[in-house]
């Protein structure tokens, strides 16, 4: 199951309307923190009231770009960008965050990517949107670091931790945070399978799928995942000890029937917050789907964190979306920098899809926004 998919699919009002520090932080003030219910249940607001994520990956831009190939020269498309997923009526947006933009070496962040960091916090608290910060993406080959690439398993958990605890430290002061996932879909070898490479193959010239081990050494997939969880929750935990964690994980109990949770498991995941699964039903198999999904109620909340008509039809997206609103406690699609409008004057099959997704997202907003049946 890949995430992120696809390069099928911009707008431009200027930063003159970006707020003063002093006016963000003003702003910033009335955005209440995200936390989980003292039943841990579902989230609520810091005031109690219920919260229920409903938003998009913004993941690249109709080019396939990832946001750090164009946000130091194109700033303009990403500000209306924002406006435009909170007009569509997202209250959470996915940015997916790259090891190579944010780490000079395996013990320094690089100063210029965090500073652009946080001015996108900024504008998170301006428009209200909040964010789902997934790091250590390796999504462009080309782009990741060769030192990186070379450093054996625990060199390399090394700088990740680095890079959570700079990451960690410039939000931890923003109420536009959401949650911090530590990998997008992270896996692990076979028992007896060492593998060579630590990342997966590619999907759409995009690698989505990383490896945390390249060799389990007599150990356990469990024991090597949950070593690998404790220790990048404890970086994230010496600069913001209240912000939400997470890992947004393969659906492997909708492709192998009966495969159990790994990375969300009991004695594995303990240290993170909720449960994120990535859900692309089949055409079809919209129950199928919603049965897979149960298997990762786990007595946390529950976030689809990836779903998209890719495989089905948006009529049975919006089913399952429906059904699974009494497992799910939020639902995160894709977003482009394409409007409805915009797609409406394209001819080809991915901007028909990527309108109609985007017209049922607007529409079932209002509902699903607040959690009507949970």
């Amino acid at each position: 199951m890949k995430s992120c998919f696809l390069s099928i699919l911009i707008l431009v009002p200027t930063l003159s309307a970006q707020p003063t520090g002093e006016e963000s932080s003003a702003r910033g003030a009335r955005m209440p923190r995200i936390r989980v219910s003292g039943d841990g249940a579902r989230f609520v607001t810091s005031s109690g009231e219920r919260f229920v994520p409903w938003g998009f990956n913004y993941d690249h831009d109709r080019d396939g770009r990832l946001i750090e190939d164009y946000w130091e020269e194109d700033w303009a498309s990403v500000a209306s960008d924002f406006e435009e997923m909170k007009e569509l009526g997202a209250n959470v947006v996915r940015v997916h965050l790259q090891v190579g933009r944010f780490l000079k070496s395996p013990e320094e962040a690089e100063a210029k990517s965090l500073a652009r960091l946080k001015k996108l916090l900024v504008l998170a608290e301006r428009v209200g949107l909040y964010l789902d910060l997934t790091g250590l993406g390796c999504y462009h080959a080309d782009d990741v670091p060769e030192w990186y690439d070379t450093l054996e398993e625990e060199a390399r958990w090394e700088a990740q931790s680095t890079f959570w605890e700079a990451i960690a430290k410039a939000c931890a002061e923003s109420p536009a945070v959401f949650c911090y996932d530590l990998m997008n879909e992270p896996i692990l070898p076979g028992k007896d399978k060492p593998e060579e490479s630590w990342l997966a193959g590619d999907f759409g010239g995009k690698h989505f799928v990383q490896r945390i081990a390249l060799d389990l050494k007599g150990r356990t997939k469990e024991q090597v995942a949950r070593a690998w969880i404790e220790k990048l929750t404890s970086a994230i935990r010496k600069h913001d000890a209240e912000r939400l964690i997470t890992i947004g994980v393969i659906p492997w109990a909708l492709v192998f029937p009966g495969a159990k949770p790994l990375f969300h498991g009991k004695g594995v995941g303990d240290a993170l917050d909720f449960v994120s699964v990535h859900f692309y039903p089949n055409a079809g198999e919209v129950e199928k789907a919603v049965e897979a999904l149960r298997v990762y109620d786990l007595g946390k909340p529950l976030v689809v964190e990836e779903t998209f008509p890719l495989k089905c039809s948006p009529q049975e997206l919006e089913s399952f979306i429906e059904q699974s609103s009494e497992i799910s406690d939020g639902w995160i699609g894709f977003y482009w920098g394409e409007t409805i409008v915009e797609l409406e004057k394209k001819n080809d099959i991915g901007a028909s899809l990527m309108r109609q997704w985007l017209e049922l997202f607007k529409r079932l907003g209002p509902a699903r926004s607040k959690g009507a049946d949970r």
